[in-house]
């Protein structure tokens, strides 16, 4: 039986029925391979550096575990009860255990953390801290047990490294300041495996050369140079500050530089910020001595100088006092007041003669200004001003300016108005000069 030739429009074999495929929603390809990831992987341990952190108001927190190749997408929940918590911050390096999983909501696998342990001078300074507080707490920093330091120590016990920089500092200060101080060196490794247990076995031995050798040390200085915190954490061993602790001798620590802290620091009877500072303490106290013996001519110089100058001090003012009470002196005193009295007289007396000439000139003045003769000159003057005035406006004034009055010259009645007149009549016209007659023409 032959089979049909099929049509180059025939699509069955690429979109078989519906019923032959199965085809999931995205919710449940996602529940799938949730069940996958939690079956197949579940709970597991993974390392890296800690990016984009999130905190919640909630106390959820999200960030991205990330190395050179991937990155993982994380959520620590609030109710979980972690150690490190407070530590995790971008840029840490940590190893967390968790449950992987998927987010279904947005199709993204991640790690649900259940722990954290810290990596790196993270973890390094956890431990530190949780040192710190277990000694605190057992009392071993506690200043009540700190001993003194002999002010002048004749032998030391030295624990550090034989060729280290801290060794030549050391030597360096107490050849300077207390060249006949006694070393006693019990070398040990300052860094790496096993060092903790060196610098603690030094710290007892001599302490057993000190009580059993017939040689006591004073103290005991454990000192290295500089580093990281890894290469000081030899110092922060329990071991090592159970053996500074225990030490029946007094203990200085210096380790590292000025901004270096460590267990053995705490614990320790004395701190010292560097190897050099340490040989400094040792030594203050010999070194204050030779100083003091060494100044001591010149301070005795300088204190009989100060004494003798405090004598010529007091010679010179019973001196002034001397001849400040000479009777001469106070003879010369009594003459000058007299001279100052007579100076003063003479002023006085001056001053009287001007006041009373004053006043006698003050008086003739008043006096001439009262005198009849004066009274009747100002009456003259005054009289004068007065005709004077009368005379301006007086009318032969008006007439010398060229004004004329006319007059009736029957009545001699001054004529202010021609209505006043007729014609025909005779009137006199008074001129500055003379007078005329005339007649009333209309």
């Amino acid at each position: 039986m032959t089979k049909p030739n099929k049509s180059q429009w025939d699509f069955g074999e690429l979109f078989p029925a519906e019923q032959l495929r199965k085809v999931l929603s995205v919710s449940e390809l996602t529940s799938q391979i949730r069940g996958l990831l939690e079956k197949q992987i579940g709970q597991i341990w993974v390392g890296g550096e800690i990016t984009n952190l999130r905190l919640q108001s909630s106390g959820h927190m999200y960030f991205t575990l990330k190395d050179v190749g991937a990155q993982l997408s994380c959520v620590l929940f609030g109710r979980e009860r972690v150690t490190h918590r407070e530590q995790i911050a971008d840029g840490q390096k940590v190893l967390l255990q968790g449950d992987v999983t998927v987010y279904e909501a947005r199709g993204q696998y991640q790690l649900i953390v259940r722990a954290v342990e810290l990596q790196g001078v993270g973890a390094l300074q956890a431990a530190f801290e949780k040192l710190k507080q277990k000694l605190a707490a057992e009392g071993l920093f506690a200043q009540e047990r700190k001993r003194p330091l002999p002010p002048y120590p004749q032998r030391i016990g030295l624990v550090t490294s034989p060729t280290g920089a801290a060794i030549r500092d050391v030597i360096h200060v107490i050849q300077r300041r207390n060249p006949g101080l006694e070393i006693i060196l019990a070398p040990c490794r300052v860094q790496g495996d096993g060092a903790a247990r060196e610098v603690a076995a030094a710290i007892q031995s001599l302490n057993e050369f000190s009580i059993g050798g017939g040689l006591p040390l004073d103290l005991i200085l454990i000192t290295r140079g500089g580093g990281s915190l890894e290469d000081l954490w030899a110092f922060n061993e329990e071991v090592v500050a159970r053996a500074i602790f225990d030490s029946k001798v007094p203990v200085v620590s210096a380790i590292g530089h000025e901004i270096d802290f460590t267990i053995s620091d705490f614990v320790a009877d004395v701190r010292a910020a560097t190897p050099s500072a340490a040989a400094e303490i040792i030594t203050e106290g010999v070194f204050a001595c030779r100083e003091f013996v060494g100044a001591a001519r010149t301070r005795l110089r300088q204190l009989f100088q100060r004494y003798w100058d405090r004598k010529m001090v007091q010679v010179v003012s019973l001196t002034g006092r001397f001849t400040r009470l000479h009777p001469r002196r106070r003879l010369d005193q009594s003459l000058q007041q007299l001279d100052d009295y007579a100076g003063s007289l003479l002023r006085c007396l001056k001053v009287g003669v001007r006041h009373r000439q004053l006043k006698w000139e003050n008086l003739a003045g008043r006096l001439a200004r009262i005198h009849p003769e004066q009274a009747l000159k100002l009456r003259r003057e005054r009289l004068d001003q007065l005709h004077k005035r009368l005379n301006a406006l007086g009318p032969e004034q008006v007439l010398a300016r060229g004004y004329a009055i006319a007059l009736d010259e029957k009545s001699g009645k001054v004529l202010r108005n021609a209505a006043e007149t007729k014609a025909g009549q005779k009137i006199r016209v008074r001129l500055h000069r003379g007078e005329v007659t005339g007649r009333v023409e209309k």
